[in-house]
């Protein structure tokens, strides 16, 4: 069931940020206030200096209070008034959150658990995008919505639905995922084959047979899980293009797109970015984690790379605190505005938030809002007003890149496989070991981008494969490529296991990669809960003092590869756990372990030096809670840490934000941000 994908606008963002320099704003719920907030909330944009709102996310039960029934008069106000004070509108289809009507009238419409509950209404995403009936409703609002605004001048851009994550178990979503495997498979025995069904007597008959993975008496087919996300975002991503298609029939022109929610584990979006014009995101970092900063960078990065390289929209945020923690730390109007400025380092030329006025009633009434529920004479609001004038002093940097040298390596199936149970263990995480890699290259300042296995490597100088649980072919050449072309690749334990039906590789591990990294592997084993320590060779001049490893460890074999650390005891005692190869012009690592922090730096600062990468400050690596980023011509230094810290700046330059000159040794104060860009001579 493929579909071809529109050609993605690399122009889009910029029919808003051509007049609008970068945009400034939110979602904005006026169905939830009177008529005479309306005025007054357009007049505090102006005042706060937003020039883009969303409208209309959660509107579908006032758009339509019963079915065929449509009420446009108070959206027609609403749109007519920002309008008037030049504020520009992302247009939402409010399919979201379907009015209790749909699912009385449609019960089908709505989602079942794995335990084969439905699940009713009363609160939102009450819909599985399995159904017909709801799928049809939502065409039919939206193709309604795009017939009456496609022309109103307010209108800048379309947003479908909102963070798309549904799943549901139930017999629509059986009736869909049968039809999906048969357009996958084509006939049952190649899917019991692809499956191995002949384990545990699983073997189907016929496509009727087979159901969602719903609760088992123990453990699921690790194949058929794997699909049901695969179909699960597929079926998502119909919702939304049908969706698309239908505005877009109207006559639309502007931007369409939809807000995505990071490393979101039901959607891949690779397999969604080629469907927006616009790559949009929502953005909730927990700032009580001590990695918050770096773990959101890594999520800006992946924005940025679905995007090729292109401007993305912080679609939302929190100006303060969230409502949906068990326990919500509040921001300051700082460190909000440092958050921002982080999403313009790394390519956002939209900065949005949830939500405008901080809503009275419902679940979310005390989720923070840039008008908050004391009004406008508030430190939310000022930091509000002040964040506008920032930003619009940063008009320079709109539409800027962040050229990367480094490549890592990231796929949702692989991740989707190697987190299914009845693995060697369950505490090596996939995201966790990326977030670890990547915070290693932001304590350096150097920019990553993130690709997808089998993409073409050749603008990178450096690729990491922190953990690929899958590897296909394909993948393994391009990696080949590289290396031979001169990149420095290091790849990551427990990477090359499986192929793309979670079907363990046989033969001696990494199975397509062993000739590249020049080492192979018979066994998979947990490591105690003590570091286990490693004894690095002589020859390894940049080894730690004490390199640990822990999680999980490989009994390996050197086939060629240099042995840089062998485990020093426990089971593994003697094997190599750190290795060197190389290969053409390039060197390939490989880590036989989860190492520890000290000896991951160290593995990493060899690739980097192999490939003569280095950061954008003359700093080896950046004083803690520091950030550096290259965007275009500007040089954004973001301190988010509680300390003071110093960094040296390269050349003479003019910060954006407070117009003054900055050369040399700089001081950054705890929370402070400079936007630098070359002072020419006159």
């Amino acid at each position: 069931m493929a579909r071809t994908p529109l050609p993605r606008r690399a122009d889009a963002l910029s029919q808003l940020t051509g007049d609008l320099g970068i945009c400034f704003g939110g979602d904005y719920n006026p169905e939830q206030w009177p008529r005479e907030v309306w005025r007054e909330d357009a007049e505090l944009m102006v005042r706060a200096g937003v020039n883009l709102v969303t409208v209309g996310v959660f509107s579908w039960a006032r758009l339509e209070p019963s079915p065929g029934e449509r009420d446009f008069a108070w959206l027609d106000e609403v749109l007519d008034i920002l309008h008037a004070h030049g504020i520009a509108v992302d247009l939402a289809t409010p399919t979201a959150s379907p009015p209790p009507w749909l699912g009385v009238l449609h019960p089908e419409t709505l989602p079942v658990n794995p335990d084969g509950v439905r699940l009713v209404a009363g609160s939102r995403n009450q819909f599985t995008p399995a159904s017909r009936v709801y799928r049809e409703h939502a065409r039919s609002i939206a193709t309604a919505l795009a017939e009456r605004y496609v022309a109103h001048p307010a209108v800048r851009m379309w947003h479908v639905g909102n963070e798309f994550g549904q799943i549901d178990f139930g017999d629509e979503a059986a009736r869909e995922f049968r039809l999906w495997l048969r357009e996958r498979y084509g006939t049952i025995d190649a899917l019991n084959d692809a499956w191995g069904t002949l384990v545990w007597a699983q073997r189907y008959r016929d496509f009727d047979e087979i159901l969602p993975p719903r609760r088992m008496p123990y453990l699921v087919n690790p194949a058929q899980s794997l699909d049901f996300r695969r179909y699960t975002s597929w079926a998502l991503q119909r919702v939304y293009a049908e969706q698309r298609d239908a505005i877009r029939a109207t006559g639309a022109e502007q931007p369409i797109t939809t807000n995505f929610m990071g490393f979101e584990p039901l959607t891949d979006l690779w397999e969604w970015a080629d469907e927006v014009d616009v790559v949009a995101d929502d953005q909730y970092p927990d700032h009580g984690s001590a990695t918050a900063s770096s773990d959101i960078a890594l999520v800006q990065d992946l924005m940025r790379s679905l995007g090729a390289g292109s401007p993305w929209v912080m679609m939302e945020q929190s100006v303060s605190a969230t409502s949906w923690r068990a326990h919500n730390l509040p921001k300051t109007a700082q460190r909000a505005r440092l958050d921002s400025l982080q999403a313009v380092a790394r390519g956002a030329d939209a900065i949005c938030f949830f939500q405008w006025r901080q809503a009275r009633t419902g679940a979310e009434r005390f989720h923070s809002a840039l008008v908050p529920h004391a009004g406008a004479d508030t430190d939310v609001f000022r930091g509000a007003i002040a964040l506008g004038a920032d930003l619009r002093t940063l008009r320079p940097v709109v539409g800027g890149r962040v050229e990367a040298s480094v490549a890592v390596l990231f796929d949702w199936p692989s991740w989707w496989a190697a987190e299914e149970p009845a693995r060697p263990t369950e505490r090596l995480r996939t995201l966790e070991q990326v977030q670890r890699w990547h915070r290693a290259l932001w304590r350096r300042g150097i920019a990553v981008d993130l690709v997808r296995p089998g993409a073409d490597l050749s603008a990178y100088r450096v690729v990491l494969v922190p953990h690929s649980y899958i590897v296909e072919t394909d993948a393994a050449t391009a990696l080949r490529r590289a290396v031979e072309a001169g990149a420095s690749l290091v790849v990551g334990p427990f990477s090359g296991v499986a192929d793309a039906n979670a079907g363990v590789l046989t033969g001696r591990s990494p199975v397509l990669l062993r000739d590249l990294v020049g080492v192979s592997g018979e066994e998979w084993v947990g490591l105690p809960d003590d570091p286990t320590p490693l004894t690095a060779e002589p020859h390894w001049d940049s080894a730690p003092a004490t390199p640990e490893a822990g999680v999980l460890g490989e009994r390996l074999r050197a086939e060629g590869a240099d042995v840089l650390a062998r485990f020093a005891s426990g089971h593994l005692t003697g094997a190599p756990a750190v290795t060197r190869h190389r290969v053409g012009a390039g060197i390939a690592w490989y880590l036989g372990a989860v190492v520890a922090d000290d000896t991951l730096s160290a593995v990493l600062d060899d690739a980097l030096d192999a490939a003569d990468v280095t950061g954008v400050l003359p700093e080896r690596v950046l004083p803690d809670g520091v950030e550096a980023v290259r965007r275009g011509a500007a040089l954004f230094l973001l301190n988010h840490g509680d300390q003071a810290q110093h960094v040296t700046v390269p050349g003479r330059r003019r910060d954006l934000l407070t117009d003054a000159d900055v050369e040399g040794r700089v001081a950054l104060a705890p929370g402070a941000a400079m936007v630098l860009i070359e002072r020419h001579a006159e």
